[in-house]
């Protein structure tokens, strides 16, 4: 899956896009214990996101994979209204 668009909706959930149209939330709270996404508890770190096609990185450092996100997501692409 390749990502095309990845919005912030809550301080830890993102909504997530891929470049063939399938979309699904991703709660990044899981994460938040490990040391690499401890700072992502502070919602302005949060929302500092960038896209990098086949991963997702914040400012800080923290990133997670295409692959991890597709896998963890709760699938939203099949419904009659889409989110984005």
């Amino acid at each position: 899956m390749k990502i095309q668009e990845c919005k912030v909706i809550d301080n830890a959930t993102l909504l997530v896009v891929s470049e063939d149209g399938k979309q699904g939330f991703f709660d990044v709270s899981h994460y938040f214990e490990l040391e690499a996404f401890s700072s992502l508890k502070n919602p302005e770190e949060f929302k500092r996101i960038s896209i990098g096609g086949y991963f997702i990185e914040w400012s800080s450092g923290a990133d997670l994979s295409a692959d991890t996100i597709e896998a963890k997501w709760f699938d939203v692409t099949n419904t009659k209204k889409k989110v984005i």
